[in-house]
């Protein structure tokens, strides 16, 4: 549920809004929908409520194509809902309600791995039970499979986690909490991705909203820019981010290819309003 205004409001503050848009949003959701537009085969794991919301969002994934067989409903608990306030340059600031994401277990994952066929590749974000994470990451290494992590929301990592990785991909915020180290510039973003790689991630993608992305992999650290836009509402844009660097490796891209995709991707949703809403179709990053 997203509101514009002119700031966002400080602490005791009410700032009087103008539009306000009620729209299919979660990151593994925004993910999904990301990459079924760009052209990938999608099946989604996940948990919603038995009401109106997980109704939607059930109806919203097969209209995009993805695969819901294990999207399972929760007769006990609500959908997880998102509280969003966008100011006037496309900043916001986000308060999340789990709702039955906080009770996807590794029992309902196990049978999504299960079915998995081929060599899937596994994106995982953490607005599921870290638990559950940990458990599909492990598993899908187990087959063989690459999982991309997307530490978001921000929280603090088991080191057991990293060495299941082929490649995690934070925000500055999300840099700074799981390696201590504040990132403001290319230089101190190399130093994160650097304590990154050394608890056992072999590829590290630091997200710099409008500055772009540094990848750091064996082969070398770089720094690649974004393209210049007006940005409107970057509510999904690093979830766009994530399910468009899926689907480019999953077409057998080099990472710096990849990256490069993610980021036109990325920059095309900032530039409109919504979480789900705003992914580009495979047409318009192309």
């Amino acid at each position: 549920m997203v509101v514009q205004a002119a700031k966002l409001p400080a602490p005791g503050e009410t700032v009087l809004g103008g539009t306000f848009l009620l729209n299919p949003g979660g990151k593994g959701a925004n993910q999904a929908v990301a990459a079924a537009r760009l052209g990938a085969r999608v099946m989604l794991v996940a948990k919603v409520g038995n009401d109106v919301f997980g109704q939607q969002a059930i109806l919203g994934f097969e209209r995009e194509g993805i695969h819901t067989e294990f999207v399972s409903v929760d007769e006990d608990r609500p959908s997880g809902v998102a509280l969003i306030g966008v100011d006037r340059h496309g900043e916001n600031a986000i308060m999340v309600a789990p709702g039955a994401n906080a009770h996807l277990h590794p029992a309902e994952v196990e049978l999504a791995l299960a079915a998995g066929q081929g060599q899937p590749w596994v994106l995982l974000q953490l607005e599921i039970p870290l638990a559950t994470v940990e458990y599909a990451a492990r598993e899908a290494h187990d087959r063989g499979w690459a999982v991309i992590l997307n530490p978001a929301p921000a929280q603090p990592l088991p080191t057991s986690l990293f060495p299941y990785l082929y490649a995690i991909t934070p925000n500055e915020t999300e840099a700074e909490i799981l390696t201590g180290i504040p990132v403001m510039d290319e230089p101190s973003a190399v130093a994160a991705a650097k304590v990154l790689h050394s608890l056992g991630v072999p590829r590290v993608i630091i997200t710099l909203g409008a500055r772009g992305a540094l990848v750091s992999q064996p082969t070398g650290t770089v720094l690649l820019p974004a393209p210049v836009v007006r940005a409107v509402d970057t509510t999904a844009a690093g979830d766009v981010f994530n399910g468009a660097l899926a689907v480019a490796l999953a077409e057998n891209r080099d990472l710096i290819e990849s990256v490069r995709f993610a980021i036109r991707a990325a920059a095309i949703s900032v530039t409109r309003l919504g979480a789900q809403a705003s992914a580009p179709s495979r047409a318009e990053v192309d």
